[in-house]
């Protein structure tokens, strides 16, 4: 995320030309209109048989007169009316916080609203409580920033700590819960004269005391484990329910900036990171060593081999490590390092950010067991330089991604996207942080940028979409939060700000 060395990046002459044109897979396209617009029989139903979209009014007067034959408008149909509705009017509520806002999120059922701050605090609002402030965190043996936080997925008590958690890493190998239904408010766990409540500590590095920053912390769908990427090139997965690490996994040759599982089962992980000349073989003899150490308290395996990684993603599928002894597979298409993973929930389709200034969409069914691109160090760092303009017009000639949407700027800073939620938008939307102080939202299938959110005056390095709402909340390293909303027929208040930009090494 942050190393001293100067960012990875490939040999030109290996390249070919981008004439900048979408392409779009035909699966991912028609899985998402599948998704997101009316079935044939009911657009017959309202006499409009290939017209899209159906008027909102057509739709509603259709399901009163139950012309769909069920009463109610099926799934696809609640997406096809509630995604045109996007949150792109001015922000209608916006907050100052007490320093850089760097990581912000909706809990799963949208009620709360997690933000957290380069100091050492982080605030939960309670959303259906008229955004009251839930929780006042103040971290435990913080280092710098808050790096990511993440909410348990369903809110379920964790049985060994006796708490509904929220965990949140820093600069440290050392992740922290705290309860977030606890009857104070303030949350002062670092500040001994003010103790009010633990902060339970979880150490990541299996208890041999190598020192290492955490960048990404994400919960498996189940809320029973907990998955990180660090500075050590590794992934990390913590057992909650045992309280102890379970496995860690060597997987890059540079910091591993994003992590995520790929769906419920939890099997599937991604990762993303900043290596280049990063080396794969078999893993045999690393897991002879495992099944053969009494030493080890979790799996520890290590890639080491001859074969050149690009900017690649590593996919881990933990039930086949035994059968295959290799990772699943890698998926290469970025020409810079990949600062973000957003999984699509489903086990095939992801995106991701990266410092080639354009974010990907993938799906695994087609990666592939090697790398085939060398490649080589160049000056680019993406924390104070502009990306290369004739870069821009360069593509990796094995991009395995099945679509690249352009726009944004991922520049200084770990900039972070996500697919808009199913219930509201049928996933029909990808939307991302940028470094001109924009909020970037593309049309999946066919790539245009159909809304830019526009009123930071500085880097935007997280947001987030409420899940049933048309509601977008950004944060900023200007200090600032805002929510935009879908104007309705309210007046927007007109809101202005002095301009300026800054680079953060972050």
């Amino acid at each position: 995320m942050r190393g001293f060395r100067l960012s990875h990046s490939r040999d030109t002459a290996n390249l070919v030309a981008d004439d900048g044109s979408f392409r779009i897979d035909d699966d991912i396209c028609q899985l998402t209109r599948l998704q997101t617009e009316p079935f044939i029989s009911n657009r017959k139903s309202i006499r409009n048989h290939w017209k899209v979209p159906v008027s909102t009014t057509s739709m509603l007067l259709a399901r009163e007169a139950n012309h769909f034959g069920r009463g109610r408008f099926s799934l696809a149909d609640r997406s096809h009316v509630l995604g045109r509705y996007l949150p792109m009017d001015s922000p209608s509520h916006t907050e100052r916080m007490y320093s850089e806002a760097y990581t912000s999120q909706f809990s799963i059922d949208g009620s709360l609203f997690i933000v957290g701050l380069k100091g050492s605090l982080i605030k939960i609002y309670n959303v259906e409580k008229g955004w009251k402030v839930q929780k006042d965190i103040n971290a435990r043996s913080l280092r710098w920033t808050i790096t990511d936080t993440a909410l348990s997925p369903d809110q379920r008590q964790l049985v060994n700590f006796n708490m509904i958690p929220l965990v949140y890493s820093s600069l440290t190998p050392i992740v922290h819960l705290v309860n977030v239904w606890s009857a104070t408010t303030d949350s002062q766990a670092n500040i001994t004269v003010r103790l009010t409540e633990i902060h339970e500590a979880l150490d990541f590095s299996g208890g041999d005391g190598e020192i290492f920053n955490t960048y990404s912390i994400k919960f498996s769908t189940d809320g029973r484990e907990l998955v990180a990427g660090s500075s050590t090139n590794s992934i990390y997965v913590y057992d909650l329910e045992a309280n102890k690490l379970s496995w860690r996994l060597r997987a890059h040759s540079d910091d591993v900036n994003t992590v995520s599982f790929a769906d419920r089962t939890g099997q599937i992980l991604f990762s993303g990171s900043d290596d280049n000349l990063c080396k794969v073989s078999s893993m045999t003899a690393f897991l002879q060593e495992w099944h053969s150490s009494t030493l080890n308290p979790y799996v520890h395996f290590s890639i080491t081999s001859k074969m050149l990684l690009n900017f690649v993603f590593l996919v881990w599928d933990r039930r086949c490590f035994a059968a295959t002894e290799k990772p699943a597979g890698v998926l290469e298409g970025h020409l810079e390092g990949i600062t973000f993973i957003d999984s699509r929930g489903d086990g095939h389709y992801l995106i991701s950010n990266g410092k080639d200034q354009t974010t990907k969409l993938w799906d695994i069914r087609k990666m592939s067991s090697t790398t085939k691109l060398s490649t080589r160090k160049t000056g680019f760092d993406y924390r104070w330089m502009e990306y290369p303009e004739q870069d821009r017009k360069l593509k990796h000639p094995y991009d395995q991604s099945v679509a690249t949407y352009r726009g944004h700027s991922v520049l200084g800073t770990l900039i972070r996207c996500y697919f808009s939620p199913a219930h509201s938008t049928g996933q029909r939307y990808i939307y991302t942080g940028s470094f001109d102080n924009h909020v970037y939202i593309y049309d999946v299938v066919n790539g245009q940028t159909v809304a830019r959110l526009e009123w930071h005056s500085e880097i935007i390095r997280d947001c987030s979409w409420h899940p049933y709402f048309p509601m977008l909340m950004s944060s900023s390293l200007d200090c600032f939060i805002a929510r935009w909303e879908f104007p309705g027929n309210s007046p927007s208040p007109q809101l202005a700000k002095k301009r300026h930009r800054r680079r953060h090494a972050a």
